[in-house]
């Protein structure tokens, strides 16, 4: 047992055994993507009690759990991932119904998001069983959180995961995240993520930013102009090692000056404070918060020089 988690088990168990665990139970939990202590007590405490693990890959799942000090028996782990998920779905089920409580665990992360779990998770609804979250960590969280915007609103983001590996696909899936204006999400694999960068650099000028090894010892985390997005690859011959996950930033809305707006918004601040304003011109005119948000301040800046 890695000594470091010796306390941690011992506070999972103190903590969430007095709370109700049900049996017959699909628990769906979230394991770290690379730091160890991302762990969640509760994820501990179930993991240590189910009565089957059930995993993307079962030698990954054993190595992460004793690091925890949690060893199961032979009989006690089931493989299920993207190549048999519905045949293994069953399987869970009937253990289900026998009263197990059954933990699913992908390699990394938050199942079912980008990695198998969603169509066991269904199948296991189904059945008229019940399936309880265990939430964590997550690439794509992780870095849609200390990406940023400078908005002071957001529309919200889109979830594309992994662009096909096909040049001529990749290059139509990018124009599909060229037209979407909201902020999207990527995610891509060390040895295609330079194809990956030239095929966003399409998208010019427009932000991204690039999570690499997030949580480990040597992540990164980076905002640049699509366009330079390989030459940042090149900076340093580590950079192409590793996890990746990308926010490809909401397309910036222009409002242009001088228009109907500008008056709206000029007789709003000065009785309001500007976020205010901008809310009211919001509903008043129709157009995005965001947009309406920068053309305030560059009109605040123009009254002030």
């Amino acid at each position: 047992m890695n000594t470091n988690f010796d306390t941690a088990l011992s506070a999972a168990h103190a903590a969430t055994a007095a709370q109700n665990h049900p049996t017959g139970t699909l628990y769906v939990v979230a394991t770290p993507i690379g730091n160890l202590a991302d762990i969640s007590l509760r994820a501990l405490h179930v993991l240590s009690l189910c009565d089957t693990l059930a995993c993307e890959d079962t030698r990954h799942s054993q190595t992460l759990l004793r690091a925890y000090g949690i060893d199961k028996q032979a009989s006690h782990w089931l493989a299920v991932h993207q190549h048999n998920e519905a045949e293994a779905a069953q399987e869970v089920i009937r253990r289900l119904h026998a009263g197990q409580r059954v933990a699913y665990v992908s390699d990394a992360g938050t199942p079912a998001v980008s990695d198998p779990g969603a169509r066991l998770a269904w199948q296991v609804q189904s059945a008229g069983l019940r399936v309880i979250p265990l939430p964590g960590a997550s690439s794509v969280t992780s870095l849609l959180s200390a990406s940023g915007t400078p908005a002071p609103d957001s529309s919200g983001f889109v979830f594309v995961g992994f662009l096909p590996s096909k040049a001529t696909e990749r290059s139509h899936a990018v124009e599909v995240v060229s037209q979407e204006p909201r902020t999207q999400v990527l995610l891509e694999a060390p040895h295609r993520i330079e194809a990956l960068a030239t095929a966003l650099g399409a998208l010019g000028a427009r932000h991204v930013t690039i999570g690499r090894e997030l949580t480990k010892q040597f992540e990164e985390i980076a905002t640049v102009a699509a366009q330079d997005l390989s030459t940042w690859l090149q900076g340093h011959p580590q950079r192409t090692r590793g996890e990746f996950a990308l926010v490809v930033h909401a397309q910036p809305q222009v409002l242009a000056a001088g228009s109907d707006n500008d008056r709206l918004l000029k007789i709003l601040m000065q009785e309001l404070p500007l976020k205010t304003a901008v809310k009211v011109a919001a509903e008043i005119s129709g157009e995005a918060k965001n947009a309406l948000y920068d053309r305030a301040l560059a009109l605040k800046q123009a009254t002030s020089d």
